[in-house]
C-alpha cells in the first residue's frame, strides 16, 4: 500500500508497525524514526520557525490567518507523483498541519481516489485507538493490537506505581512561552497518571493562553516547560532570546517551583506512541529514582534565576 502520512505521530505509528517502506510521502515535521527521512516531503510551511522566537511565530501565524492565508502549502506535483492509496491527516489543530480541506482539493486531481483517514485524538486512549485505526487501514490489525496492548500495559504499570504515592506535586505544564499557554488535551492526563496534580488545564480540553500571574497564583511545585514542537536545546535557545532579565524576573516569582525543560517534540506535542514515553518521563521527574537519573536529551532541570550555559543540570 502507498501511504502518505502528513502528521508525525501517524508516521511513527506506520514505522512501529514495520511498514515504513510503504511510505510515499510525509510532512516536513516527520523526523522519527531517522530512517523515514528518505521519504519525499509533501508539505512546505509558510511560517519560518527555525530561527524565530515563539512570539515571532505567534505573530506570523496570526497575520496569515487574519489575511485568510493557509499556514502550509501542499506540494501538489510531488503529491500527484506519489499517487497515495491512503492518506493520514488530522483535523485537531490547523496551526500544526495541512487541513483536510486543502487535501480534498488536491485529491480530486488524482487519477485514483485514495482513502483519507482523519485522526484527531484528544486523550491518551484516543491516541491508542488511533493506532488501531491506522493498523486496520493498512491491513496490519494484529500488529496494531499488539502495539496498542503494549502501550496500555505500560500506562497501567505507571499508574500502579504512582497511585499510592504519599505526595502528588502540584504541576503546571506550559505549551508555549510568548504568549504563555497552558498545555491541554492529553497532557493533564499524562501528569495525573505520572503521580502529579495538574493544577492548570484540563484533560480533553484545548490548551489556552494564560499569564505568569495565573501560574504563580496556583503555587506549583513543578513547572514543566514544553513548547509545542521544541526540543530541550530549542527551548533553551528560546529562553536565551527572551533574555536573562525577563527569565530571572519570572523565575523570582516562582522561586519555590522546580522548573524542568523537556523534549516536547518527541514526548508531549505529537499524538503518537511516544506519548507513553512522556508519561514515564513525567513519573521520573515527579518521583525521581536515584538509580535511574534523568537523560539530559529528554529533560533538564532549569534554574530560571541564572540564564547561562551552565544553568541547566
Amino acid at each position: 500500500m502507498r501511504i502518505c502520512s502528513l502528521i508525525p505521530g501517524a508516521t511513527e505509528v506506520v514505522a512501529a508497525l514495520g511498514l515504513e517502506h510503504q511510505l510515499v510521502g510525509i510532512s516536513h515535521e516527520c523526523d522519527f524514526p531517522h530512517s523515514i527521512r528518505r521519504v519525499p516531503v509533501m508539505i512546505e510551511p509558510l511560517v519560518e520557525a527555525a530561527h524565530t522566537t515563539s512570539s515571532g511565530i505567534d505573530q506570523r501565524v496570526k497575520d496569515l490567518v487574519a489575511a485568510g492565508h493557509q499556514l502550509y502549502r501542499l506540494k501538489e506535483e510531488a503529491f500527484h507523483l506519489a499517487d497515495p492509496e491512503l492518506i493520514l491527516a488530522q483535523d485537531l489543530c490547523h496551526v500544526c498541519a495541512v487541513t483536510p480541506d486543502q487535501l480534498s482539493r488536491a485529491m480530486r486531481l488524482l487519477q485514483h481516489q485514495p482513502e483519507l483517514l482523519i485522526l484527531s485524538p484528544t486523550t491518551l486512549q484516543d491516541v491508542i485507538h488511533a493506532i488501531e485505526r491506522i493498523a486496520n487501514a493498512v491491513g496490519a490489525v494484529s500488529k496494531g493490537e499488539a502495539l496498542a496492548a503494549n502501550l496500555r500495559d505500560r500506562l497501567e504499570s505507571v499508574r500502579l506505581r504512582t497511585e499510592k504515592v504519599a505526595v502528588r506535586p502540584r504541576v503546571v505544564c506550559l505549551e508555549w512561552l510568548d504568549p504563555l499557554y497552558v498545555a491541554g488535551h492529553w497532557v493533564p492526563e499524562m501528569v495525573d497518571l505520572a503521580g502529579g496534580h495538574n493544577v492548570l488545564g484540563s484533560k480533553d480540553r484545548p490548551s489556552y493562553q494564560t499569564t505568569w500571574d495565573d501560574v504563580a497564583a496556583v503555587k506549583p511545585d513543578v513547572v514543566i516547560v514544553m513548547p509545542c514542537g521544541y526540543s530541550v536545546d530549542q527551548t533553551l535557545n528560546e529562553l536565551r532570546q527572551i533574555g536573562p532579565a525577563q527569565v530571572s524576573w519570572q523565575g523570582a516569582r516562582m522561586s519555590r517551583s522546580d522548573v524542568y525543560l523537556v523534549d516536547a517534540s518527541s514526548y508531549f506535542s505529537r499524538p503518537g506512541p511516544r506519548l507513553i514515553d512522556g508519561v514515564e518521563l513525567l513519573a521520573a521527574i515527579l518521583h525521581p529514582d536515584r538509580d535511574h537519573p534523568l537523560d539530559r536529551s529528554q529533560v533538564i532541570k532549569f534554574e530560571p534565576s541564572v540564564l547561562a550555559g551552565d544553568s541547566a543540570t
